[in-house]
């Protein structure tokens, strides 16, 4: 298969296009690349075969790789090795890479900016360090409140309230307000009219959330949900 990639977009010969695989397989930590090569994805474990994915998208050179998933499915331990073998491929390769993820440990261990997206939006965009240190949008509180913290006594964690929004019925005005504990903390009934645009946080960072808006934004604290507030001339 990898081979193939090499022929449809690079014109690559069949014994050269072999070569090109075997040089692949082995970059991305493949034992036994001859051996390999002639196998059949069955023949091989599940973080076998995700590093034999990762080595088809690579094997045209790209500047972007978008990992949806990545590890999905696979125990601990390959997850990891999987995760260390990206790291590596991003700086040898100096390719960037757009990581598509459920798993905010992975979040937190892989990427550097993040945008957390609810029913197709983008939510909050921000640098890692900042999103996990100081979390803005209520979606996000939620999110991070949600995940056991170890060796932290918890005596509950957060729980988001209602279900997720469906694609072919989304609620008016912002997508996340029937399930959004600040909106009703703070009144705000512009949120089920109107849904709000990314808003500019400190030049780096922005949030699409009424709470941010300068005409709508409380004074003092500003009640995010799960016992969490921020101070808004902190913003």
């Amino acid at each position: 298969q990898i081979a193939e990639v090499l022929d449809i977009h690079r014109s690559l010969g069949k014994e050269e296009g072999r070569e090109r695989a075997i040089s692949l397989l082995r970059l991305v930590g493949i034992p036994e690349p001859e051996k390999r090569a002639e196998q059949y994805p069955h023949e091989m474990s599940g973080g076998m075969a995700q590093r034999v994915m990762i080595a088809m998208a690579l094997a045209c050179l790209p500047e972007l790789l978008i990992a949806d998933e990545p590890t999905t499915a696979l125990d601990v331990t390959i997850q990891a090795q999987i995760l260390d073998l990206m790291r590596e491929l991003r700086e040898k390769m100096d390719v960037s890479i757009i990581l598509i993820t459920h798993d905010m440990g992975v979040v937190a261990e892989m990427a550097e900016r993040v945008n957390v997206m609810y029913a197709g939006r983008i939510q909050e965009k921000a640098s890692v360090e900042d999103l996990f240190s100081k979390p803005l949008h209520p979606y996000t509180v939620g999110l991070l409140g949600s995940i056991p913290v170890l060796g932290k006594v918890q005596e509950e964690l957060a729980v988001i309230p209602g279900s997720p929004a469906q694609a072919l019925n989304l609620p008016p005005g912002c997508r996340f307000a029937p399930r959004c504990l600040a909106r009703v903390a703070n009144n705000l009934e512009i949120c089920t009219r109107e849904e709000p645009d990314l808003i500019p946080i400190n030049g780096d960072r922005a949030v699409r959330c009424w709470l941010y808006h300068p005409d709508y934004r409380p004074e003092g604290e500003i009640d995010l949900g799960y016992g969490k507030t921020v101070i808004s001339e902190e913003l």
